[in-house]
């Protein structure tokens, strides 16, 4: 069949439409923000396509997975197994980095399992294999009349009952072993859980160090390295255990390495896992600065910020005292106090007794003590109930054992080509392809490393061909961003070479510059050229331009979309009369440039030698009361620079917040601000009764408004009556949901219309009061747009709603839950509560990419809600690679000259017609395509 035919799909806002799509095509699905897009490909194409799967499994394997619900359509045929590479980030679990997401990190553990050469940790010298007799002259150098155990781990950290093993060893004439730490008897009855990981050490013989002994160490030595393939563990009383291996041993220090395992090299198990900080690679400390955070101020005036929480009755007698003691004075700055009393004050009086007087009922008491420190103490509470109200004060370093490394230092000193593990994943990409195949081997190593090598650099190549070759390794996952990670999973599905597959991806080109498209453009086409069809839900004109065939939705969003407006190639949507798509790729439509760009007045916000990550010591100026763009490749520390430090200097100093910057100088202009605001893409709320009307805040005077009613008065409803959240006048069967679950053992979770409110969520007192013949729950039923004409009378909740409308959502019901809100609606409707506050016209608003999921439309209002901001005087700052945005800046920093390493600098600032002026600039030679018709 060669071709994906769908008739009668009515998911979400679809309104029963009938598609086809070509087979082993580039599909894009475009659209207005909320027309059905992600609805169409994911929601109906996906959600099908992996449901079919599923029932084709076994009743007993759809146990363990997670039953998925029928879409909402007629017929779906010729329908592909689907994967779906969407934005959802990965995952927030630490130890998830890129190195492990993408499946090198296995086989650089193998790689190195199989090739590395092992040096001493302690000496750094090679170490080689030890014969028996090597193992028995170290023994016998021990002092005369050591008393030693010899054992053979035979079971090292594997799950299992050894039933067998165990009685084979009380058959061969074995007396004793110690399971788990514990001595056990081979006579008695031993049952071990077959769910939990076991240590098993055979006690071949117990002997004192003396003259005439080796022949007994040496048949012991033997019968103990048979038994467990070449390990041998020496023990003796108030010394460490030797481990002696025939296979590696340092002959200067005599330290043994155990065998060497890919196991070794995995910061997940404990065989590799650095001791310190369990392989986390960093360790949780309370740092002094967000203890102090303005250091400016005194003792007395609640400079040490954990105090403030304790009773003056308290606190106020340990400081006398200790203001009598030590030459503290309570009234001056902390930063002016000597580093001795900073240190007291933090770290306590370190064994010496204070004397603290306290006064009682009528007396006073004398009490003499070590003072503990604010430091030691929140470090002890932590200890004993990890108290959350502590974390505030804590902060994250690297591990001083491995220093960031995640691995034990023995795993550390195996090296290939000269680098640790850790090394290897220390470096970019592009630098990791490169070391790996200049590696110098010798003909051995080159066969048994020559298919793991393959694997790996096939692996880094398509991470460069997505544009991620800025990324390193050993990065965690959860800083990359939803672009990054999706890149990274469509990178992994390259690798697998599948034929005959339905990819569905969603906005792939989210964080990449302009210059990355055509590299993320022919990875596409490589997957489509395999023999799979590659459906992409896009905004971007090159991607749309580059299609085999282009679903345009609309014609408006929600439930004014849900239509298709235009099928077919993108040289006929460009003639589509009817397709807004078309109507901006044929120029019929255009974002115009600003008539005047709004001058710098000198007035500037300025960071001083930021250095954080990959920043190179940067001195960056950004006007005040102006529409700045930050530019510049992916990773040349755009987010960086102003996420991780401008923002949270900000908010460190105007909220007087005790969270650590990264490294910066210093930060000049704070007088010409009083607001900081990020504005991202986050989802407003988790769960279902988080909406549109509870985010905004119009749902409280609405609450309010039914509250006031005569009815509500007179039976004495309170505000709270009408929530849906807490008892009293929600519906208690579904508790406010509206629907009721019913759990499928072997199919999908059904959800049910609650009989008893019939879907309202309220009981039926609450819905007897009415505003203008309307329930509250059909005031959650309505639009913005219909609510904004309903409540015209009522100020303080029409001009919430005017600012949901003005920012494009109008569209949007006020109970849409929002779970099933886009990251574009999500990041409007936070926008739109800005806009709604008192502001002072001194916010700075800085947003981060704000045109993910917006169509060209989308972005016209998207740029009329920043400019109203700008205009009434705030900094608006956008970090963004959408050229429509950059043209309609008043101002552009650009970073770069690359990402990751070679990243970091400033390349170039000013008007976007400054900026197209310089040849350094990669932004500025896109900038000057986009505005060629205006510049000439």
């Amino acid at each position: 069949m060669e071709k994906i035919i769908i008739r009668g799909a009515k998911v979400h806002n679809l309104k029963n439409i009938d598609v086809e799509i070509p087979r082993n095509c580039l599909v894009v699905i475009t659209g207005l923000s909320g027309s059905g897009k992600s609805t169409l490909a994911f929601d109906t194409l996906y959600a099908e396509g992996q449901r079919r799967y599923v029932e084709s499994l076994s009743a007993y394997a759809r146990q363990f997975l997670e039953q998925m619900e029928r879409a909402n359509v007629e017929s779906i045929e010729g329908l592909s197994p689907a994967i779906a590479i969407d934005q959802r980030g990965m995952s927030r679990n630490p130890r998830s980095t890129v190195g492990t997401v993408t499946e090198i990190y296995d086989y650089l553990r193998l790689l190195f399992a199989r090739i590395g050469d092992p040096f001493c940790p302690h000496c750094d010298s090679p170490i080689s294999s030890q014969t028996i007799q090597q193992m028995t002259e170290t023994i016998l150098r021990l002092p005369k009349g050591t008393s030693l155990t010899l054992l053979s781990p035979i079971v090292r950290a594997k799950k299992g009952e050894y039933r067998k093993e165990l009685e084979d060893l009380r058959r061969d004439g074995f007396v004793r072993v110690r399971i788990d730490g514990q001595m056990r008897d081979l006579s008695d009855e031993i049952r071990l859980d077959k769910n939990k990981r076991h240590e098993i050490d055979v006690v071949v013989d117990r002997l004192a160090v003396k003259e005439g002994a080796e022949k007994r160490i040496n048949d012991s030595l033997e019968i103990a390295s048979h038994l467990s393939e070449g390990i041998v563990k020496v023990e003796r009383e108030g010394s460490a255990p030797i481990i002696f291996s025939q296979k590696f041993s340092c002959v200067r220090c005599g330290f043994s390495f155990p065998e060497i395992t890919p196991r070794m090299f995995s910061f997940n198990s404990p065989a590799g896992a650095c001791p310190g900080c369990g392989g986390l690679g960093t360790k949780r400390y309370f740092d002094p600065g967000l203890i102090v955070p303005n250091p400016g101020l005194s003792v007395n005036e609640g400079a040490v910020l954990p105090w403030k929480e304790k009773e003056e009755t308290f606190l106020r007698p340990i400081l006398e005292g200790l203001a009598k003691q030590y030459p503290l004075d309570l009234d001056t700055p902390f930063n002016r106090l000597s580093k001795s009393i900073q240190r007291l004050l933090l770290y306590g009086s370190e064994g010496e007794k204070v004397s603290f007087k306290v006064k009682g009922k009528g007396k006073s008491h004398l009490f003499r003590q070590e003072f503990e420190g604010v430091i030691p103490e929140m470090e002890r509470r932590w200890k004993e109930e990890e108290d959350e109200e502590l974390e505030k004060f804590m902060n994250v370093a690297p591990c001083p054992d491995c220093g960031g490394a995640r691995l034990k230092k023995e795993v550390l000193s195996v090296k290939v080509g000269g680098k640790s593990i850790a090394e290897v994943t220390h470096l970019y990409v592009k630098e990791a392809l490169n070391f790996l195949k200049h590696l110098e081997l010798s003909p051995r190593s080159q066969k048994i490393a020559q298919g793991v090598l393959k694997e790996i650099e096939e692996r880094l190549k398509f991470m460069i061909e997505v544009g991620l070759d800025y990324l390193t390794l050993d990065r965690t996952a959860a800083t990359l961003s939803g672009g990054e990670s999706q890149r990274i999973r469509l990178a992994t599905q390259i690798g697998s070479s599948l034929v005959g597959v339905l990819y569905i991806l969603d906005e792939p080109s989210i964080g990449l510059h302009q210059r990355d498209h055509l590299r993320l453009l022919g990875t596409l086409k490589r997957l489509r050229d395999l023999g799979n069809t590659v459906i992409v839900v896009e905004h971007d004109e090159e991607t749309i331009r580059s299609a085999d065939y282009i679903i345009d939705m609309g014609p408006g969003p929600g439930e004014r979309g849900g239509e298709v407006v235009f099928a077919g190639s993108p040289e006929a949507l460009v003639e589509a009369e009817h397709s807004l798509t078309g109507q901006y790729l044929s120029g019929k439509k255009s974002i115009p440039l600003p008539k005047q760009r709004r001058p710098v007045e000198g007035k500037y916000l300025v960071l001083r030698g930021a250095t954080a990550n990959n920043l190179k010591n940067i001195d960056v100026k950004i006007p005040v009361g102006v529409f700045t763009c930050i530019t510049g490749v992916s990773g040349s520390g755009k987010s960086t620079l102003i996420i991780d430090t401008l923002y949270c200097l900000l908010a460190q100093q105007l909220y007087r917040l005790s969270q650590h910057c990264v490294s910066v100088q210093g930060i000049e202009g704070l007088e010409y601000v009083d607001k900081v605001i990020h504005v991202d893409q986050m989802p407003i709320g988790r769960t279902p009764r988080s909406n549109p009307a509870t985010y905004t805040g119009v749902f409280q005077p609405i609450r309010d408004l039914f509250a006031q009613l005569p009815e509500s008065r007179m039976r004495g409803f309170m505000p709270g009556r009408f929530s849906f959240n807490v008892s009293g006048g929600r519906c208690e069967t579904c508790r406010g949901d509206g629907v009721l679950k019913v759990e499928m053992q072997f199919l999908p979770d059904v959800y049910v219309t609650c009989e008893e409110c019939h879907g309202k969520r309220y009981n039926r007192e609450t819905l007897d009061v009415r505003y203008k013949g309307r329930t509250i729950s059909d005031v959650l039923e309505m639009t913005a747009e219909e609510a904004d004409d309903f409540f015209q009378a009522i100020p303080a909740i029409r001009q919430k709603l005017q600012t949901l409308c003005d920012v494009g959502l109008g569209y949007l019901k006020l109970g849409q839950p929002a779970t099933t809100l886009s990251g574009g609606e999500a990041q409007r409707i936070k926008l739109a509560r800005e806009l709604s506050k008192r502001e002072t016209g001194k916010s700075v608003y800085i947003l981060d990419e704000p045109t993910t999921g917006l169509h060209f439309a989308d972005i016209q209002r998207l740029l009329d809600v920043l400019n109203r901001l700008t205009d009434r005087g705030n900094t608006v700052i956008v970090i963004e690679h959408n050229m429509e945005v950059i043209k309609s800046a008043d101002y552009i920093v650009d970073l770069g000259p690359e990402g990751g390493e070679n990243g970091g600098e400033i390349i170039g600032f000013g008007t976007p017609e400054e900026l197209v002026q310089n040849p350094q600039s990669f932004t500025g030679q896109y900038l000057k395509k986009k505005m060629a018709d205006v510049i000439h």
